[in-house]
């Protein structure tokens, strides 16, 4: 059986710089909600690595209003980003879509906007109008995109979410969960196009005909507190108040969801709350970068080199506490020996980053540097040594 070869050292690669982060740890870091939440359902996530800081009734089903037009936007998003329309496409805009209730753009019906002003107004304004005119000229009809909805959540993996229109407004059958709208809520920080829009406070759109409507920013976040730029509010009698919320701060992005809140200003304020505690209890810190040596080497059988040195496959960051990096240390997991010929980036083994005794983290180990075969004569000589 092979034996394995095993180094435990105190990581000190504080300084270098992060090339890929570990997957989303399937529990929340802390236990609870660390403040009071009158939020039946809420939930804070750190965007790169998709970990959930804490979390309240995250998988609870509810309705969650124009919360539901972050999925409308995020198709719209992914089929610009792959070609398929443009923010300079004409749409004119159906007698259905501009007859939307709630909160609107005030379109007019027949009349062609840039699907950039429908996206800006649906952004900012949340207006159903806009959003259903843009789900129309994506699917053809609203019933088509509500299809697609659903299918990006299944293949999403969110198992608490149905749609059944695209704008929220209250429809039997459609719901979601805290959980679920940060994921989606992830997933549209993924797309530059969004913060275009998302973060400006006022703007106007300009109709056909001339006229102006105004359009103020539903989250007033972006406004009044310190690097929020998205995402997206809700409210209705059935939902009542609702907001996903995200703010970059030292690198780092946090989306807060709370939905259900009884009364507007409490929803940012607890969406606040929460941005600032995991702003304060946290840090991405950035520990390895893809080609860093660990020092450990690996014997190479019948080779024109005796070793090769084992080296990160790739680069790796992680959501810590303050303090927590110099607790930090790697053990690597290699064999006792591997055959040449041997190519630089060949898997050799895997690094195991621990934290307190306990694995957060797994990078592959690769082959730093290529071992070839030795030629004939080399060969002979390296032959003839060994029997001495």
């Amino acid at each position: 059986m092979a034996r394995f070869l095993r180094m435990c050292c105190v990581l000190c690669v504080l300084t270098l710089m992060v090339s890929a982060s570990p997957a989303a740890l399937a529990a929340p870091l802390e236990e609870g909600a660390p403040m009071a939440l009158t939020a039946p359902s809420a939930i804070l996530m750190e965007a790169e690595g998709g970990t959930v800081i804490f979390e309240k009734n995250a998988d609870e089903h509810r309705p969650a209003a124009s919360i539901t037009k972050l999925m409308t936007l995020l198709i719209v998003l992914e089929k610009l980003d792959a070609g398929e329309i443009t923010l300079e496409d004409e749409i004119t805009v159906s007698t259905a879509a501009a007859a939307q209730p709630g909160s609107q753009a005030f379109l007019d019906a027949g009349s062609k906007y840039q699907l950039k002003d429908l996206l800006k107004s649906a952004i900012i304004a949340s207006a159903n109008d806009s959003a259903a005119a843009l789900a129309e000229y994506v699917a053809g009809t609203e019933e088509s995109f509500v299809t697609l909805m659903n299918a990006k959540a299944a293949e999403m993996g969110l198992e608490n979410t149905q749609y059944a229109n695209c704008t929220g407004l209250p429809a039997d059958g459609q719901y979601t969960c805290a959980r679920d709208v940060a994921v989606i809520s992830r997933a549209v920080t993924g797309h530059p196009t969004y913060f275009t829009y998302s973060s400006t406070w006022l703007d106007t759109l300009t109709h056909p005909s001339g006229r102006v409507t105004d359009l103020t920013n539903t989250n007033r976040l972006v406004r009044f507190y310190a690097d929020c730029d998205g995402l997206k509010t809700g409210s209705t009698s059935e939902a009542k108040y609702c907001l996903s919320a995200t703010a970059e701060r030292n690198g780092m992005r946090l989306i807060a969801v709370v939905l259900g809140v009884p009364n507007s200003q409490t929803r940012f304020d607890e969406a606040r709350a929460m941005m600032d505690y995991g702003f304060s209890a946290y840090q991405r810190a950035q520990v390895a970068r893809a080609g860093d040596l660990t020092g450990v080497t690996v014997p190479v059988k019948l080779g024109a080199r005796d070793q090769v040195e084992a080296a990160l496959g790739q680069g790796l960051s992680l959501l810590l506490r303050p303090g927590e990096q110099k607790q930090l240390t790697f053990e690597t997991v290699l064999p006792e020996s591997v055959t040449a010929p041997v190519k630089a980036g060949d898997p050799l083994g895997t690094v195991r980053l621990m934290l307190r005794d306990q694995v957060v983290a797994e990078i592959p180990a690769v082959a730093a540097q290529d071992v070839r075969l030795p030629g004939l004569l080399e060969g002979f000589f390296r032959l003839t040594e060994n029997w001495r």
